[in-house]
C-alpha cells in the first residue's frame, strides 16, 4: 500500500518534514519511490508568486531542447534552483542529469490574456514537453505553474530525500503532499507516481480503484486536453476533483457526492435530494470503486480527505490552528507533531469530507446527509 502526508502550515516548513513522516510509516510502503507537491512557497519563490515554476527530470539533450522550446514561445529564465544530486546515487535511485525547478518570465502579450487562456496555455506547454520527452526519453515533466514545484523519483523516499540533499536546498513551503511509494501495479513509471497536478489541483490516493477505465474513458471524452496520460489509475482523482470545479462549477462539498453518491434510499431523505439524483445520474461514470483514501489541494491551498465507500484505507487529520496533518497514519502525525493531542484527531468516515481551509484555522467536515447549497 501508499502512505500518505500532507502539511498546511502558516510557517514554512522543509520537505523533510513530510519525508520524515513517510519514514515512521516505512512499514506501510516498499520504499520504491517518493512524490512530493509543493505549494504557496516561501524563500526565494515567495517573490515569484505570478511566475510559471517548471519541474522536472532533464537528460543534457533534453535540457538543451528545453531551453530552445521555451526561447521560441518568448519565455526568459527569471530564477532557477538547482537541486544537487550525489555523485553516486543511492541504491535503487537511477542517475539523472538535471532535477530542474525554473521560474519563466511570461512572453510579452500574456498579461493581456484572459486568466483562462492563461491556465489554458500553461498546460497545453507542459503537455507538449512532456509528449517531446516520452519520443527521446530526455525529459520528464511534472508541472509547469505559478507557485508550484514538484519532485518525483524511484528509490526509498529518505534516501532520495539526502540524495537530493533536500535540506540544504532552501526548499520550503505552507502545503507539501507527500507520497512514499512507486506504482507498482504497473511498470515503473514516474508518471504514475503521486501526487498528480492540473491546473492548480492537486491529490494523492491510498488505494486501488478498479473503476479507473470507464471513469478514463469517461474524462477523455470531454475534449479536454488535459483528461490525458493516465499511467496510474489513481490520476483520475484528480481529474475528477477538477471536472467538477472547472466544468460543473461546484464545489468541494460535491466532490464526494460525485465519486461516492449516496443509495437511492438515502437521496429520497436528503434536502437536496432532487439535484444530487440528476448529479449522480448524470456523472454516474465517475463513480470510483475502492478502496481508497483521497488527500488534495485546491488551487486556493485548501487542503481536504475523503474516503470511499468502503473505508479500508486509513487517514487521520489533527494539528493546531496555524499547523495541521494530514495522514494515512496515526504514527506519521505524531512524528512531526510530537505534542499532538490524539484526543483531537479526526478520522473521516466513508460520507465525510474533512478539510482546511487556506486560513488554517480549523479541521472542517462535512456529511454527505448535510444540506448543501446549490449552485444557481
Amino acid at each position: 500500500m501508499c502512505r500518505l502526508f500532507a502539511i498546511s502550515s502558516d510557517e514554512p516548513r522543509s520537505p523533510m518534514v513530510a519525508v520524515q513522516a513517510l519514514d515512521a510509516m516505512r512499514e506501510g510502503h516498499d520504499g520504491s519511490g517518493v512524490g512530493l507537491f509543493l505549494t504557496d512557497l516561501a524563500g526565494p519563490f515567495e517573490e515569484l508568486k505570478g511566475c510559471p515554476i517548471l519541474s522536472g527530470i532533464f537528460t543534457k539533450e533534453g535540457l538543451r531542447r528545453l531551453d530552445e522550446y521555451m526561447m521560441q514561445l518568448g519565455f526568459t529564465t527569471k530564477y532557477r534552483l538547482s537541486l544537487k544530486s550525489s555523485k553516486k546515487p543511492p541504491k535503487g535511485v537511477p542517475h539523472r542529469d538535471n532535477y530542474l525547478v525554473r521560474a519563466y518570465n511570461y512572453p510579452d502579450g500574456w498579461e493581456e490574456l484572459p486568466q483562462e487562456e492563461i491556465d489554458r496555455r500553461l498546460m497545453n506547454i507542459r503537455l507538449e514537453l512532456r509528449a517531446m520527452g516520452e519520443e527521446k526519453e530526455d525529459m520528464i515533466v511534472y508541472s509547469f505553474w505559478p507557485d508550484v514545484i514538484m519532485i518525483k523519483e524511484i528509490g526509498d523516499p529518505w534516501s532520495v530525500a539526502e540524495h537530493l540533499h533536500l535540506e540544504e536546498s532552501g526548499l520550503r513551503a505552507r502545503v507539501i503532499l507527500a507520497q512514499g511509494r512507486q506504482n507498482t501495479n504497473y511498470a515503473i513509471n514516474l508518471y504514475a507516481c503521486h501526487p498528480f497536478f492540473i491546473q492548480g489541483i492537486c491529490s494523492m490516493t491510498n488505494g486501488e480503484n478498479t473503476a479507473f477505465v470507464p471513469i478514463k474513458e469517461f474524462l477523455k471524452s470531454r475534449g479536454f486536453p488535459g483528461y490525458s496520460g493516465y499511467q496510474s489509475d489513481s490520476e483520475v482523482f484528480t481529474h475528477i476533483m477538477h471536472y467538477t470545479r472547472n466544468f460543473l462549477g461546484l464545489g468541494i462539498e460535491f466532490y464526494k457526492h460525485i465519486v461516492t453518491p449516496l443509495q437511492d434510499g438515502d437521496l429520497q431523505e436528503h434536502p437536496n435530494g432532487r439535484f444530487l439524483r440528476e448529479l449522480k445520474h448524470s456523472c454516474r461514470r465517475l463513480i470510483i470503486d475502492g478502496p481508497n483514501c483521497v488527500i488534495g489541494c485546491l488551487p486556493d491551498n485548501t487542503l481536504f480527505m475523503v474516503q470511499d465507500r468502503k473505508k479500508l484505507r486509513p487517514g487521520v487529520v489533527g494539528g493546531r490552528p496555524g499547523y495541521f496533518i494530514f495522514s494515512s497514519e496515526v504514527c506519521g502525525l505524531d512524528a512531526v507533531l510530537p505534542d499532538g493531542q490524539r484526543n483531537t484527531y479526526f478520522q473521516p468516515m466513508h460520507l465525510d469530507t474533512a478539510y482546511v481551509a487556506s486560513d488554517r484555522q480549523e479541521v472542517t467536515t462535512w456529511s454527505q446527509t448535510d444540506t448543501l447549497s446549490l449552485p444557481h
